[in-house]
């Protein structure tokens, strides 16, 4: 396991090579950040980009999705993969986030986790990039990524990574940090084939030193 100090240091060195820390989806509304999360399971962000300008002009409102025929909705978001799930998911949650919440995007995980479709991956990622909350992202670049460097030892599930990020990293600095392990994860350390010549952590990466 990484010290607190070492993983100080690698928080450090990703803020300089990633000074961005953005998800990659991109969207206008809180709601339509939330469905793009939302599309994005099993399937990358870049198709989800895609396809949601036209899903967007074509339900311009929460009510608008809210009123949609899910059999349209499908349509739409064909190409994104379990689109009967998620078609369905997106305009039974526009109907409880109007019905319960004033049509606005809760700010509590509890309160996010009742949403259709919501789990807790989702939920902290509007925790982080909508509200600027603490938020521990735990996607599959994530988990790779924190146990291939050291921060998590051999733990697969997503639920208690995040239990052991919530102890070790800032919660400050939580959200960035999760959204740089995806930059990182894209541009050197992918699954096969880790670029670890060129790897600003190496010198603190379990995989690489061995330690």
């Amino acid at each position: 396991m990484r010290t607190h100090e070492q993983i100080s240091q690698i928080i450090a060195l990703l803020e300089n090579d990633y000074p961005g820390a953005e998800c990659s989806l991109e969207f206008g509304k809180d709601y339509e950040l939330l469905f793009s999360v939302r599309l994005a399971a099993q399937c990358t962000d870049e198709r989800v980009n895609k396809i949601t300008p036209a899903l967007f002009a074509r339900f311009p409102s929460l009510l608008a999705f809210a009123e949609a025929d899910i059999a349209e909705v499908e349509e739409y978001i064909h190409s994104c993969g379990f689109f009967r799930a998620k078609a369905k998911d997106i305009v039974l949650c526009s109907q409880m986030l109007l019905a319960e919440h004033g049509g606005k995007v809760p700010d509590t995980m509890e309160e996010l986790l009742k949403l259709p479709g919501v789990g807790r991956k989702t939920a902290n990622l509007i925790l982080g990039d909508v509200f600027g909350l603490p938020a521990y992202v735990v996607d599959t670049h994530c988990i790779r990524l924190t146990n291939r460097i050291g921060i998590i030892d051999g733990q697969k599930d997503p639920t208690k990574i995040e239990m052991v990020l919530r102890q070790v990293l800032p919660p400050e600095k939580s959200s960035d940090f999760c959204h740089r392990m995806v930059l990182h994860g894209r541009a050197v350390c992918p699954a096969r084939s880790p670029k670890c010549e060129i790897c600003s952590i190496r010198h603190l990466c379990l995989h690489f030193t061995g330690e």
